[in-house]
């Protein structure tokens, strides 16, 4: 169970823009815990007047204002843009399951959008006209339900090297009495990165028994649990816990900004792509308008915005498309030691899953 004295957000879990250290470390000893379903109230919101369409785009990523800003400076087509965390957004699509409001998602993780898939959420059929690389090709659904737009890791290990000289290599050493309270994580119900990266866990160690008793283990061994990656990336730059488990994207930002932050990646970390999947219960010329969208966030013009609009944060993905190199912080992918996870299957399983983990790990 959490400590009381951990850092939380104040807000709806969203990854706050990362403020200075010290700011930081206020924050995350001042700051208070706030539920997932915080934005719910929000889903009785009507889709927003105007004199034609509107698309609406619900997304989790640090770039989409500077991405749904360019899109609407090339097309002329207006964009509702709602920014927040994963688990919030996804807590919106259900309560809106009968009268959506939303006509594009853009979230990490395939484990997400495959649930919305079995569901009957998405739209079908549809993929646009790009090259893919070996990334992109693999992670498209046969049904083409939804789009792959980046790869990054979940569970990345991240730490200060000024304090940790010797950063665990393995999972299991996680577990010993070393690492009691020094470890923190995020959680799978806020974070969007972090199901994928429990559920991976559980792909690596055998099953969902399996995966159970590790977490429980990490929980007996003083884990800390925060909302999102700002959150455990501030309990570690505070020197609350001296080893956080979170995205790579934001692992490798920490490091370009702040000294002494490292990332590793242990075996095996889990591939985690970034995707946009389209309501299939959308009007005809919003499903239009998010096609051409998703036309592009995959253009050249697209791609440099994806790049740019958040270089210490989502923009440190590895790209999906040929022709499209990653940016120079970013390790080569032959060195990350990654897995890539059925999302169909742990899809299937996210709700059950994460309510075993509030219920028994944050309590």
């Amino acid at each position: 169970m959490q400590p009381t004295n951990d850092p939380k957000t104040t807000a709806t879990g969203r990854r706050p823009k990362r403020p200075a250290v010290t700011a930081l470390a206020a924050a995350a000893l001042a700051a208070a815990a706030v539920s997932a379903s915080a934005s719910v109230a929000a889903a009785s919101q009507a889709r927003p007047a105007s004199s034609g369409p509107t698309l609406v785009v619900y997304s989790a990523q640090g770039y989409d204002s500077a991405e749904t800003t360019a899109f609407t400076k090339a097309t002329g087509i207006t964009v509702s843009l709602d920014d927040d965390s994963t688990g919030p957004l996804l807590t919106k699509i259900e309560a809106e399951k009968n009268n959506p409001k939303w006509g594009l998602l853009w979230v990490d993780g395939a484990t997400a959008f495959a649930s919305l898939d079995q569901q009957g959420i998405l739209m079908r059929g549809w993929e646009p006209s790009v090259a893919w690389n070996s990334l992109g090709a693999a992670s498209v659904p046969k049904d083409k339900s939804y789009v792959p737009t980046g790869l990054t890791m979940a569970g990345t290990l991240v730490y200060n090297s000024k304090i940790v000289k010797h950063p665990p290599t393995t999972w299991k050493q996680l577990l010993g009495k070393q690492w009691n309270g020094e470890v923190g994580m995020n959680d799978p119900a806020v974070s969007g990165p972090t199901y994928p990266f429990v559920a991976g866990m559980m792909n690596y160690l055998g099953g969902v028994g399996p995966g159970e008793a590790f977490y429980k283990g990490m929980q007996a061994n003083g884990m800390h649990v925060y909302l999102t990656n700002g959150d455990t990336l501030a309990a570690l730059e505070a020197g609350i816990i001296k080893v956080a488990l979170i995205q790579s994207s934001a692992g490798i930002g920490a490091s370009l900004e702040v000294p002494g932050i490292k990332v590793e990646f242990i075996k095996p970390v889990t591939s985690l792509p970034s995707a946009i999947g389209i309501d299939a219960k959308a009007p005809k010329a919003e499903q239009i308008e998010a096609e051409k969208f998703v036309d592009f966030v995959l253009s050249q013009q697209g791609q440099k915005v994806m790049q740019s609009g958040d270089p210490t944060g989502d923009s440190l993905y590895w790209p999906v498309l040929e022709g499209v190199s990653p940016l120079k912080a970013l390790p080569p992918l032959s060195r990350v030691p990654a897995q890539t996870i059925n999302p169909y299957l742990w899809g299937s399983r996210e709700n059950t899953i994460n309510t075993w983990f509030t219920n028994t790990i944050v309590g």
